[in-house]
């Protein structure tokens, strides 16, 4: 089992906070970006979003390593945030940011992240999403443009961070923090279980 513990874990992404939160785990990590389509069918369910575009992700570096007969864990993910039946994506520039944020202010949206697993050794492969509400302070135009000045919601779903200045934004969470971040750890680390990865 110790060697089992010992595979590396192949993140397929660019994301900082995703990065630094795999590395939590105290495991060998490696970083793969996908470059995939991240284009989906128009009133597709959050849920299946998610999923879809994390499998996509893990699928692409999975595919890739395969072809090196490199062994490990390759986790790809994928967030995004839902209001009023409607997915809030990377702002396209900082108008659009006002946009969002002026949407979210005062009131509870979802965001959700999915989870997918692929075993370079065996090809087994494990999807799944988590689901957290999150609910906003009331801010003032001038709080927002403020907050967009500080170039943080650029690169982010939805135009915020919760766990930079952002956090200043949120009122409260209903759910897992770590999956507002990008990455819902007790997720992984259950999958993980089920590929013999102890993350405990």
């Amino acid at each position: 089992m110790s060697l089992q513990k010992k595979r590396t874990l192949i993140l397929a992404s660019s994301s900082p906070r995703r990065q630094e939160l795999i590395r939590t785990f105290q495991l060998p990590v490696q970083i793969e970006v996908s470059h995939v389509d991240e284009e989906y069918e128009p009133h597709t369910e959050p849920a299946e979003i998610v999923e879809t575009l994390a499998l996509r992700k893990a699928l692409a570096v999975a595919n890739n390593l395969k072809s090196q007969s490199q062994d490990g864990i390759v986790i790809g993910s994928d967030t995004i945030v839902v209001y009023d039946n409607q997915v809030l994506n990377k702002p396209l520039d900082d108008e659009d940011a006002m946009r969002m944020l002026s949407m979210l202010q005062g009131q509870t949206h979802q965001v959700f992240s999915g989870v997918a697993c692929i075993d370079l050794k065996t090809g087994k492969q494990q999807v799944q999403h988590r689901m957290t509400e999150v609910t906003m302070r009331e801010l003032s135009v001038e709080q927002i443009r403020r907050y967009i000045a500080s170039g943080e919601p650029s690169d982010k779903a939805g135009a915020y961070g919760i766990q930079g200045i952002g956090a200043r934004l949120v009122d409260s969470i209903q759910g897992c923090y770590f999956n507002v971040v990008g990455l819902p750890l007790s997720l992984l680390s259950q999958m993980l279980n089920e590929f013999e990865v102890d993350v405990l």
